[in-house]
């Protein structure tokens, strides 16, 4: 038998041997944070790092800007809830009033999260909370207790218009006494 070897494809010989990386223009500068292969800075960059001083450590913050950052979080957190209630709104309505399981998953998340969220109020915020803003992070819980009541209100909303509320009169037929007839009505013929 012959040993012929079958001709290598080009692409092998391109990825074994990758071609040379063209020089760049230098009218080009490389991105932010990226330095060419060649590692070497150019002269604009070693003069500018050479100019600027070594960054200092950050100091600690105070306390008091510490309990401002911790407000922010706060209010970022008891904001929250308020946020998504566009879109469970517009989901709820584009899911429609009759009752399929997509609409049930929907009514059941809608009261679900605002429920959860009620139980952890306190778990939510201890974080946040230390003994010279407690007053403040009071008046943040209230907002963020406010916040879910209305997300419970958009699920009440949803369950009425799907007629699962008793609302109307018919809704309590069952207890209703019988009404006697004043006047009967009797047919001629």
């Amino acid at each position: 038998m012959s040993t012929d070897a079958a001709p290598i494809p080009q692409w092998v010989t391109d990825l074994n041997f990758p071609p040379a990386s063209k020089s760049k223009s230098g009218s080009i500068p490389d991105p932010l944070g990226y330095h060419s292969q060649s590692g070497a800075l150019s002269k604009k960059q070693a003069a500018k790092e050479s100019k600027e001083p070594k960054s200092q450590p950050r100091k600690q913050p105070t306390p008091e800007e510490m309990d401002t950052l911790k407000l922010k979080k706060a209010w970022e957190v008891a904001l929250a809830p308020i946020k998504s209630l566009p879109m469970t709104f517009f989901m709820m309505y584009m899911s429609g009033n009759s009752l399929q399981i997509f609409s049930i998953m929907m009514v059941y998340m809608a009261f679900k999260n605002p429920i959860m969220g009620l139980v952890a109020t306190n778990q939510a915020f201890e974080r946040f909370e230390s003994d010279t803003n407690k007053a403040k992070i009071l008046q943040v819980k209230l907002a963020y207790i406010v916040m879910q009541l209305v997300a419970l209100a958009v699920g009440i909303w949803k369950v009425n218009g799907m007629g699962l509320l008793p609302t109307t009169r018919s809704d309590w037929l069952a207890w209703e006494a019988q009404r006697d007839p004043l006047e009967h009505a009797v047919s001629a013929l």
